[in-house]
């Protein structure tokens, strides 16, 4: 074989896989497309809306028949987020998977694993992709800028049993720590406070790393919620948003 017919060849290897990974980055995001708008298929019996259930919370209800897993919908009104939350055996399987089971490279929006639902623990830690394809939790760097931050202040959560929203108390920028490391702001590893003094040192090294401030704050006893993705800006990068279960009576 020539030279000329070697790169010829390679050139059309080339052409192929890029064509490969465009469709299946295409088929990928029609997928999560597809996701984001399930709710809207689903149909419940109005009668049973009061003023304790709402729509969300029986489409949620219903949405579980297909998948024990799902245990909720995250939204953030007037943004990409707005999908199921999964939560595995593991923190692994929904990395690369839909809510159907089905193989994807975007995979879920996931509930760590160890929050217990029957105490409930004190932080819904949430973790969604930034594959840069737009999806899952990509939008989340855009609370870098505090003027997107005052356009989207509140989260909202919903469960079969709840359906709330959350304001957001804190932003920053973290990475995933070496085990050698001391003094540092582990936030990955808070999901129920065994104390008030373990509780209010999460919301204190919250607010100390934010970008920037933001008056809402929680105390001990508040419901927390913690979104965090990667952040290519740095090594083991996160992005990370906090935010606290806005009350009935507030």
């Amino acid at each position: 074989m020539t030279r000329k017919k070697f790169f010829i060849i390679l050139l059309i290897c080339i052409a192929i896989f890029t064509i490969i990974i465009f469709i299946t980055k295409y088929i990928d995001n029609r997928k999560q497309d597809a996701v984001s708008n399930v709710l809207k298929t689903i149909k419940i019996d109005e009668s049973m809306i009061n003023e304790t259930t709402t729509e969300r919370m029986l489409q949620v209800a219903e949405l579980r028949k297909e998948n024990s897993d799902i245990v909720g919908w995250i939204e953030i009104p007037e943004t990409t987020i707005n999908y199921p939350v999964l939560q595995g055996n593991d923190n692994d399987y929904y990395l690369t998977h839909t809510y159907k089971g089905d193989y994807s490279k975007n995979g879920s929006i996931f509930l760590d694993m160890n929050y217990n639902f029957e105490i409930p623990s004190s932080n819904l830690l949430i973790y969604g992709h930034n594959n840069k394809s737009g999806k899952m939790f990509e939008e989340l760097l855009q609370y870098q800028d505090e003027s997107y931050y005052k356009k989207h202040p509140t989260i909202r959560f919903t469960t079969e049993k709840d359906d709330s929203e959350y304001d957001i108390i804190a932003v920053f920028k973290s990475r995933v720590y070496y085990t050698n490391e001391t003094n540092v702001f582990r936030y990955y590893f808070f999901i129920n406070a065994k104390t008030k003094a373990e509780y209010d040192n999460y919301i204190l090294e919250s607010k100390r790393a934010s970008l920037y401030n933001i008056n809402s704050t929680a105390k001990y006893g508040d419901q927390l919620l913690t979104l965090s993705t990667c952040d290519y800006s740095r090594a083991n990068g996160r992005f990370v948003v906090v935010a606290r279960k806005v009350l009935n009576n507030e």
